[in-house]
């Protein structure tokens, strides 16, 4: 009878995963050595030609026992580096080392929390952590969710289950696209959307909307959007949420992160006034994905999640003290993201947190500032955030389009793509606070390089 493959955990798992760990550093290296920039060269048909090829047959007779170091090797040759100072297209965050270092842990502990007796310690963790984050955003309590379309899906369904199933979605045209796609998966009414000319929520049109259509309504206003990290009137849309009686929630998935920065905090008045919140810490939080969370800011708001699985939740066994998990989320099997971030909040505190994003967002100031003053660049706006549009002066938007898939066909430079208001701008969405000016200067020249003349 042949010995059964090593376990991560245990008494035995650290001397088992020792090599392995060394085992998956070198081909981490040996894969992004071979990449060579943010994003493998060729296309979808090279980099898919070169995974086959290493994959080979994916349900092979026998093992293969270099199979961890060929298989990670590939990965990261064809991987998008989000550590790269040249990927800037997306929300999509360099992990911190310590948050990563943690979450190898909650993979080897491998806690599921769907019930106490799965996970004491993370039941713990995670109540007490997920708590002070909601203080954090001027809430009472906070859920852990797989990011902003999980916790704006959440919000829906929270206020249909407390306002019933005529509430109607009512946002701004810059919203998040899971909005109203989770008033189509929950059965809502069609939402309203409001217009947002200046990229951000018009609160006269909100006002007209909320006076127009009938009740129940449930306002969905932006803290960083998607496209240009603008932040709506938070304030003023508030205060016609309570003239109308409507609820509101806040997607702040890419703005929560000003939080922990005192320098820009104060953009995000009037956060602590929505019901719920929607943040991310894989987004300015530097947390491995996934990291969201949902804050309430009334925790009764959460009865509607209640559920009864005698396995796992016996009344008589939560009578007798122990957590009921369940109702924290729609999840059964849930692994402990929150280690992570409490691992990344201990580390660094909430300073050093906020010394990243200042980092981030001046760094969106100083590429802003180079491409107002360059002559053959067009910049969009000055940033709100860490994002910045722009594109080459008077090229048509179909000559925009190519350039950016050429720099990724070539590998050279990953940037996103925007239409804020109707013509094609590139995007720069900067999360690596370890990016330099040289960087944002090659960045620039990069660019300038594929651009028609």
């Amino acid at each position: 009878m042949s010995t059964p493959p090593p376990l991560a955990s245990g008494p035995r798992g650290p001397r088992a995963l020792r090599p392995l760990l060394d085992t998956v550093l070198d081909a981490l290296h040996t894969g992004t050595r071979a990449r060579r920039g943010p994003l493998p060269a060729g296309g979808p048909d090279a980099v898919t030609a070169r995974l086959r090829t290493a994959l080979g047959d994916p349900l092979p007779e026998h093992g293969d026992p270099h199979a961890l170091h060929t298989l990670v090797t590939a990965l990261a040759a064809g991987a998008a580096d989000p550590a790269h100072p040249l990927c800037a297209a997306h929300l999509h965050s360099p992990p911190l080392a310590v948050a990563t270092a943690a979450d190898l842990a909650a993979s080897i502990l491998n806690p599921s929390l769907d019930s106490w007796d799965q996970a004491p310690s993370a039941t713990a963790l995670e109540t007490a952590v997920a708590r002070a984050l909601a203080h954090l955003a001027g809430a009472a309590d906070a859920l852990v969710t797989t990011g902003a379309t999980e916790s704006n899906q959440l919000a829906l369904l929270l206020a249909r289950e407390l306002h019933g199933p005529a509430v109607r979605l009512v946002h701004g045209t810059n919203a998040h696209h899971s909005l109203p796609r989770a008033a189509w998966l929950l059965g809502l009414p069609e939402p309203l959307a409001v217009p947002a000319p200046a990229g951000t929520l018009d609160p006269a049109a909100l006002d007209q909307a909320l006076t127009d259509s009938p009740g129940p309504h449930l306002v969905a206003a932006t803290a960083g959007t998607t496209d240009a990290g603008l932040i709506d009137p938070l304030p003023d849309i508030a205060d016609r949420c309570r003239t109308h009686g409507a609820r509101l929630h806040i997607d702040a998935a890419y703005g929560a992160g000003l939080l922990f920065s005192d320098r820009h905090r104060t953009k995000l008045a009037g956060l602590d006034r929505a019901h719920t919140i929607a943040l991310d810490l894989h987004k300015l939080g530097w947390q491995p994905i996934p990291a969201g969370l949902l804050t309430v800011h009334d925790p009764a708001d959460l009865a509607p999640l209640h559920h009864h699985a005698d396995y796992l939740n016996a009344d008589d066994d939560t009578d007798a003290g122990l957590p009921d998990l369940l109702g924290r989320s729609l999840h059964t099997s849930r692994r402990p993201d929150i280690l992570k971030i409490a691992v990344t909040l201990r580390t660094l505190g909430r300073r050093g947190l906020g010394a990243l994003v200042d980092q981030v967002c001046d760094q969106a100031r100083h590429l802003a500032a180079r491409i107002d003053a360059h002559p053959r660049l067009t910049l969009y706006a000055p940033p709100t955030l860490s994002t910045v549009l722009f594109r080459p002066t008077g090229a048509p938007d179909p000559a925009v389009a190519a350039l950016r898939r050429t720099l990724l066909t070539e590998g050279r430079a990953v940037l996103g793509r925007a239409r804020p208001d109707g013509r094609l701008w590139l995007k720069a969405t900067l999360l690596n606070p370890r990016t330099r000016p040289d960087d944002l200067a090659r960045l620039l020249t990069t660019v300038e390089g594929h651009t028609p003349r």
